[in-house]
């Protein structure tokens, strides 16, 4: 006879028990892996095909699948500009980034005390506005008879035709305001783990500041700022908002030349061309930075 359990009903076996036990994490990750593929690799797929189309074509009269792989190099050779502003741009502004950004992260993780959750809201509120708007407020900041640009005059930092709007500064303030919180919030998280006792030891043994930050914090928070960097460089790269509203042509980024292939000129081929190179470029840059700083707590 087969064993029953307390309530009457016959018991599994061990083995079956043991087998859906083995399977319910696969079952659980079902939905979120369906999720992807419907929503990452089939559209990563389509845009790879439409890389591959005939450039010849157009909307009206269809597309036609001809493998061009012609359209890589013909769309590098002519954006070649925007592409090395976009990470020249991303650059500066992550430069700015972590001036500003590592300061704030350790004073708020190691100073603030009781106001540390008050200056967490600071660097998290602008997150609940809307990017477009936020970027627009950056535009009346710097605009031509606004009070900034006024102060700088003033002090003859800049000429009495001098501007901040529609210049490269302005892309990179632009960046460096709206991906800021991206870096400061990794950097928060590794630095608020560190254990004072490292410092304080570090004191001990006659260490100065500088020696302190540079033998013992900063390796300690290398975690977080490794994270905190690519999550500002990464769409920062990618960002033409910024360059639309703040810069002119003469400071569009390659994401300006894809948003215009796609919803101004209709050349699909060409659009998808330049996103791949973009994601391409910026795979790249990623994995050697990972190989350069170690990934043993970030992957």
């Amino acid at each position: 006879m087969s064993p029953r359990s307390e309530a009457g009903r016959p018991a599994s076996p061990p083995a079956a028990r043991s087998g859906r036990y083995r399977l319910l994490p696969y079952l659980l990750l079902l939905p979120g892996a369906a999720w992807l593929f419907l929503f990452f690799v089939v559209p990563l797929v389509q845009l790879a095909a439409a890389s591959l189309y005939d450039p010849t074509g157009s909307l009206s009269t269809g597309y036609a699948l001809t493998w061009a792989f012609g359209n890589y190099p013909t769309a590098l050779q002519a954006y070649w500009p925007q592409f090395g502003r976009s990470f020249l741009y991303a650059g500066i502004a992550l430069v700015l980034a972590l001036l500003m950004g590592y300061p704030l992260a350790y004073a708020i993780a190691q100073k603030a005390g009781r106001w540390k959750n008050l200056l967490l809201v600071c660097v998290i509120a602008p997150m609940f506005t809307s990017f477009l708007v936020r970027t627009l407020a950056w535009k009346t900041i710097l605009s031509d008879n606004g009070a900034l640009v006024g102060l700088l005059r003033d002090v003859h930092l800049l000429g009495p035709d001098g501007r901040l709007l529609a210049t490269p500064v302005a892309v990179v303030l632009g960046l460096t305001y709206n991906f800021l919180p991206f870096l400061v919030l990794p950097l928060y998280a590794s630095l608020e783990r560190l254990d004072r006792r490292l410092l304080e030891a570090s004191s001990d043994l006659y260490a100065s500041p500088l020696t302190t930050f540079r033998r013992v914090t900063l390796p300690l928070s290398m975690p977080g700022l490794i994270a905190g960097t690519l999550l500002f460089f990464i769409p920062a790269t990618g960002d033409y908002i910024n360059a639309e509203l703040l810069g002119t042509p003469n400071e569009y980024m390659i994401g300006n030349v894809i948003d215009s292939a796609f919803l101004v000129r209709l050349d699909y081929p060409q659009g998808a061309t330049l996103s791949f190179l973009l994601m391409s470029a910026i795979l790249a840059v990623v994995f050697g930075y990972l190989r350069r700083t170690g990934t043993e707590e970030i992957l």
